[in-house]
């Protein structure tokens, strides 16, 4: 019996010790997270989004984004680096190219290229023909460690973000997240120098971004800050940023704007209680680090999509909430009337229809369905 407790007393004393000293590649840094808006009133859970039509299932893992060409073909990029074309029904399948990287955010330039954003290749220019040019993969003197979203502007400038220039893109951003040390950054790239500048940097993990309707402003998601920040281009507070919206009620990834003055926002999911527990507390950040994944913090399947105006007020509430719910949404675009979702770790995209009449359009309050 001895023995039995001197072993176990052991293993216990083994385990402690992992969980509390064994190296990790992450420095948690103190900070405090504020305290999540209800989901009630404009954030209210609905089930408008049961109504997402899956497009492209089992044709590849994790299409990130979707961009659509003038004539309505569906690009998506997927997890083993293809670039792949659909009909705008989201049929017939073609290869386009294979970056070898991680295709993410995706955009087309007046020229008709593809720009892409691709996690470990740097930003990308894909020709019509499939021919890929390297555009930058590094700004003053500092490495890409995580190139995720591109927006190009009606000149063919691509504002672009670096999420994490010390964390790359096989981790699902976890370990930024978890670390928040500020590695990412806003970026901006000139075709007519072919050079890239940084816009801003010390982000929480710069996620989507998106022009606004003018091209005065652009907006770059702060994931591990739950916000949206704002970086001004023209007018008075050009070279400025400030925060276009704060404490969002989940975790923010792509964005994207309709031309028309609203920008769409991908939430992952809502937040997570216990990881906004864990924001002033850097060692338990580690502890649950050295966790087995399935036993850390983890994102409810939960798909959620909020519609803002220029202002950053809600006008959209687009949710469901089920086993079958297309989830997790990481961007979403519109199209007419229609927006595509696409999805970081999902098996296929989705396509959404707004409703089109006054009665059934989602209203600022939210509210169940």
């Amino acid at each position: 019996m001895k023995n039995i407790i001197k072993g176990t007393l052991g293993i216990f004393g083994l385990l402690l010790a992992y969980l509390l000293l064994w190296p990790v590649g992450v420095d948690p840094v103190v900070w405090e997270a504020p305290v999540a808006p209800a989901m009630t009133g404009q954030f209210a859970p609905n089930g408008y989004l049961k109504d997402a039509e899956v497009l492209g299932l089992d044709d590849g893992i994790g299409p990130e984004d979707v961009a659509i060409d003038d004539e309505g073909y569906l690009y998506v990029g997927y997890v083993d680096g293809r670039i792949v074309r659909f009909d705008p029904d989201g049929n017939n399948p073609d290869l386009i190219a294979n970056t070898e990287g991680r295709p993410l955010g995706l955009d087309f330039a007046p020229s008709g290229n593809l720009i892409v954003a691709d996690g470990y290749k740097g930003l990308l220019s894909i020709s019509a023909a499939g021919a890929i040019t390297t555009l930058s993969d590094s700004a003053n003197g500092l490495a890409y460690g995580f190139t995720d979203d591109v927006d190009v502007d009606s000149n063919g400038i691509a504002y672009f973000s670096d999420a994490s220039s010390k964390f790359g893109p096989a981790m699902h951003a976890r370990d930024d997240i978890m670390e928040h040390g500020g590695h990412g950054r806003l970026l901006r790239y000139d075709p007519a120098t072919n050079q890239a500048e940084v816009l801003l940097d010390g982000l929480q993990f710069a996620n989507g971004i998106a022009l606004s309707q003018n091209e005065d402003f652009v907006l770059v998601t702060e994931t591990g800050n739950y916000r949206i920040v704002r970086y001004w281009l023209k007018g008075d507070k050009a070279g400025t940023h400030d925060i276009f919206m704060d404490n969002l009620p989940g975790i923010p990834d792509g964005i994207s704007a309709n031309g028309d003055g609203t920008f769409w926002l991908a939430l992952f999911s809502p937040r997570n209680a216990m990881l906004d527990s864990l924001s002033d507390k850097p060692l338990l950040r580690k502890v649950a680090f050295r966790l087995p994944e399935f036993l850390q913090p983890q994102p409810a399947h939960h798909a959620f999509v909020l519609g803002l105006n220029e202002q950053g007020q809600v006008t959209h509430n687009l949710q469901h909430n089920a086993p079958e719910a297309f989830a997790p949404i990481t961007s979403v675009e519109q199209v007419g009337n229609t927006l595509y979702l696409g999805s970081l770790t999902a098996s296929a995209f989705a396509a959404y229809v707004l409703p089109q009449t006054p009665e059934t359009t989602p209203a600022p309050q939210g509210g169940a369905q």
